[in-house]
């Protein structure tokens, strides 16, 4: 094998990397919007579009596991069937939360609730991407999918 080669399998191992701590730190400018909005009422405006920009990437990433890297996975990798099963269980609860989120921000919801939201969406997104991370980068290293990254993990 190549050394082009090798760079190309060990590029989606590198994507979801890249893909998590975009995200990880998307959700850490709302956050920083939110606390701004605290002080300003005018922030309100910029906390909405942090929310769905952050939203829209966060459903988009976890659409695009689940119609395009979960099933190459599992077809080359049927032991982690349980593993896969569980990720997607953890994007539905996630989906479900980002529901909350924005259906809170765009009621303009009390500061607090909007960060309750955002902590609890935090929570279950840093476990999941630590649990990802642990279960998936290995065999990523190896995965030879021919996809742009950008439609498999979302455009980040």
């Amino acid at each position: 094998m190549g050394e082009g080669e090798k760079t190309r399998l060990v590029a989606w191992s590198n994507e979801l990397r890249r893909v998590h701590d975009r995200l990880r730190e998307a959700l850490k400018v709302t956050r920083h919007a939110l606390a701004a909005g605290e002080q300003a009422e005018s922030a309100t405006r910029d906390l909405l579009l942090f929310c769905h920009g952050f939203c829209a990437a966060l459903s988009a990433h976890h659409v695009g596991e689940d119609r395009d890297l979960f099933p190459a996975i599992a077809e080359r990798h049927p032991e982690l069937g349980e593993t896969l099963r569980y990720l997607r269980q953890d994007h539905s609860m996630i989906e479900h939360l980002l529901t909350g989120l924005q259906a809170a921000a765009a009621r303009a919801a009390p500061p607090a609730e909007l960060d309750r939201h955002l902590e609890g969406l935090a929570a279950i997104m840093e476990s999941h991407f630590r649990y990802e991370e642990r279960r998936l980068l290995s065999v990523l290293e190896t995965l030879a999918l021919d996809a742009d990254p950008d439609a498999v993990l979302g455009p980040l």
